[in-house]
């Protein structure tokens, strides 16, 4: 089985719960987050393998009628993307020499971004936050050894850029131990 993510927006909350319980009903999937967006939109995030992934977004895409906005699926995505969408990446602090972050202005693109970071170099990723709260901006934060955090964030800017979707970028070599208590 090759994990896949799906990500489906609506402009429409109402709608989106419909949709998202058809994508369920259509396809062996995880729902792995379901929730509105400022300003009123309301975005669907699924698992599975890719055939399952694949069909439920294209029902998706189908019952979402007027109210499509934008669908993403991503095969084969690293191994961290989920359990840092879900806030439950384990972390040991005591091995880390840098923290990265990249800011966006779209779920999409920081999806993309963080598993694109996450192949380039041996790096872990802490969390992906996917607009709640954020105005519909999302931001990913990942560790590891400072040329490793490096690699990694200049190959996430670098495919957020091409779409427009980039908003800022930190490197933080050797961070304080306060700043880890405020990471998970």
């Amino acid at each position: 089985m090759e994990p896949s993510i799906g990500v489906l927006e609506l402009n429409s909350v109402v709608q989106g719960i419909y949709v998202a319980d058809q994508m369920c009903k259509v396809s062996a999937v995880n729902l792995v987050d379901a929730f509105p967006v400022c300003p009123g939109k309301y975005m669907i995030l699924i698992a599975g393998d890719v055939g399952a992934v694949k069909r439920a977004v294209e029902v998706g895409e189908d019952e979402s009628t007027d109210f499509y906005v934008d669908s993403l699926i991503i095969p084969n995505i690293h191994e961290d993307i989920i359990p840092a969408i879900m806030g439950a990446t384990k972390v040991d602090v005591s091995k880390i020499n840098a923290i990265g972050a990249i800011e966006s202005f779209t779920v999409a693109s920081c999806i993309i971004a963080a598993d694109t970071s996450a192949k380039e170099a041996a790096v872990k990723l802490i969390e992906i936050r996917l607009a709640k709260g954020l105005g519909g901006k999302s931001f990913f934060t990942l560790t590891g050894e400072i040329a490793d955090v490096k690699a990694a964030i200049s190959a996430g800017r670098e495919i957020i850029a091409a779409n427009g979707a980039f908003l800022n970028s930190v490197i933080v070599p050797f961070p304080n131990e306060q700043i880890w208590e405020k990471l998970f």
